[in-house]
């Protein structure tokens, strides 16, 4: 799912990825892991034994995970939606429905596209604008608290039921990923896309947005300053090695993106080669009516050559055809961020393929999978603050305060399911995971490197983890500025954006 809400990857955003991974996920997830597991709490406590002064970076966290939660759980709901209509024989958004009159084709869809229209109208019935709600969406609304209903039977006895779940949904997705790069590059331009995202664009290097991006993509994938992987390593055993566990997963973690990313990009190349080719064969067609050319007198390999010397000859003629602009790494580039990936670009290119209904089906079981995922982290970020402030009895069971959670979240979440929805969660996804997150990241880092003690924390960590290498130790003790360079670089840049 963050390959959903964020932008994708390209060259030029995989470089700095990958460089903030190393430099800003591996110590924070390191960090996370280790309070975690030595204090033996969720984060407000964690925090709140560090220093009392610091409990409020554990409730912001509370408060972070919540609002993504409700959102993220949103997504779902939209997924679901789609995969419910993927088992149809035809794909509803393969093609325009008739009017209600059934004369005809509906104008709106006509006059945009078949995947757009059932997006915008038929999922969403999205609004001209935030103020106008256009009120509850019925089927959004079934699908919302459905997918409540999965996260809640997944979560509900805690870390006990999450752990079982967690090996369908984190292992499905590398399976589904695997069969559409088999399928993906038997398609005709997908190594047209590979090329394109293994190619940077080093001007973009220059660009502190892509900097900015990169990093809070960094803290998606992670989960980081969420809380709930606070919460996950006060389960391990205190003599856990969680350095080596922040290894593993960040190079685990940096591969599945690579690896969804050239997978994903397959797809985008067909798709690209093939509106690259309708584009030219339209242009092609044009200028053989228009000259009355032999049929095959104009063909994709000379077409350059042939309007260069029409042109040259015809000025005036060539300029009044209007031949559309046909360039494919225009067309690789279009509307590969945002939830436009999935619900509009993904789903166009599966309805090119030979049995779109199954590759549909696969696709929006893979998003669901990993989606439930990244809501068990959220979720934990959100229960364990709340039975720490003392919210819940003591006494209520887990599947009680949990439940009650659920339903709350989800009757707050109702507000993304009207007209009005999306734009109210392009409002959350770009205000609530954005700088507060780098707050929450510099406070943390503050608050262990200064008020806990940088020399006190890397003791504990060599005693717990049984960890004896002096120069990696001094190594981290040097590093500590980095981070909170970084991050505070990190902060002020998104604060001037905003403001």
């Amino acid at each position: 799912v963050t390959l959903i809400v964020a932008p994708l990857f390209s060259g030029a955003f995989m470089i700095p990825f990958l460089i903030l991974l190393v430099l800003e996920g591996v110590p924070l997830l390191h960090l996370e892991f280790a309070i975690g597991q030595r204090l033996r709490k969720g984060s407000l406590g964690v925090w709140s034994t560090i220093h009392p002064y610091l409990a409020g970076v554990g409730i912001a966290s509370m408060f972070v995970s919540l609002m993504i939660s409700l959102y993220y759980n949103t997504i779902m709901a939209w997924v679901m939606w789609y995969l419910f209509n993927s088992f149809q024989e035809t794909l509803p958004w393969s093609q325009c429905p008739l009017n209600y009159n059934l004369t005809g084709l509906v104008s709106e869809c006509e006059q945009s596209s078949p995947v757009d229209y059932f997006w915008y109208r038929e999922t969403l019935n999205t609004t001209p604008d935030i103020g106008e709600n256009g009120g509850l969406q019925w089927w959004m609304v079934l699908c919302l608290v459905s997918a409540w209903a999965m996260l809640y039977i997944c979560i509900i006895r805690g870390i006990e039921t999450t752990g079982k779940a967690v090996y369908v949904t984190s292992t499905l997705p590398y399976i589904v990923l695997s069969i559409f790069l088999i399928r993906g590059l038997t398609l005709k331009g997908s190594l047209s896309g590979v090329v394109f995202l293994f190619t940077p664009d080093l001007a973009e290097l220059t660009n502190p947005t892509t900097w900015m991006d990169a990093g809070a993509q960094v803290f998606y994938s992670f989960s980081i300053v969420f809380g709930g992987l606070i919460s996950f390593s006060s389960y391990n055993s205190v003599h856990n090695n969680c350095e080596q566990d922040a290894l593993i997963i960040s190079a685990v973690n940096g591969f599945t993106s690579v690896y969804a990313a050239t997978v994903i990009y397959t797809i985008i190349g067909f798709r690209a080669t093939e509106r690259f080719d309708n584009c030219l064969g339209g242009n092609i067609l044009t200028l053989l009516n228009t000259f009355d050319l032999p049929e095959g007198n104009v063909t994709e390999s000379n077409y350059d050559q042939v309007l260069h010397s029409l042109n040259g000859t015809y000025p005036e003629v060539i300029q009044g055809l209007n031949l559309k602009t046909c360039d494919l790494n225009t067309f690789l580039s279009e509307g590969v961020e945002g939830t436009g990936l999935a619900f509009i670009v993904f789903t166009e290119a599966i309805t090119k393929m030979p049995a779109s209904p199954v590759w549909s089906v696969l696709f929006f079981i893979m998003l669901f999978c990993l989606g439930l995922s990244s809501m068990f982290g959220n979720i934990e970020g959100v229960l364990v603050p709340l039975q720490d402030l003392g919210v819940f009895p003591k006494s209520w069971p887990k599947e009680a305060t949990t439940g009650i959670t659920c339903v709350l979240c989800c009757i707050v979440g109702l507000i993304f399911v009207q007209g009005s929805g999306n734009y109210w969660l392009s409002l959350f996804d770009s205000f609530a995971g954005s700088i507060s997150l780098l707050i929450i990241a510099f406070c943390e880092m503050v608050g262990v490197v200064y008020l806990y003690g940088i020399d006190r924390w890397l003791r504990e960590c060599q005693e717990c983890e049984k960890l004896s290498s002096r120069q990696r130790v001094a190594t981290l003790k040097n590093i500590k500025y980095i981070w909170i360079i970084l991050i505070l670089f990190w902060l002020l840049h998104d604060s001037i954006c905003v403001i």
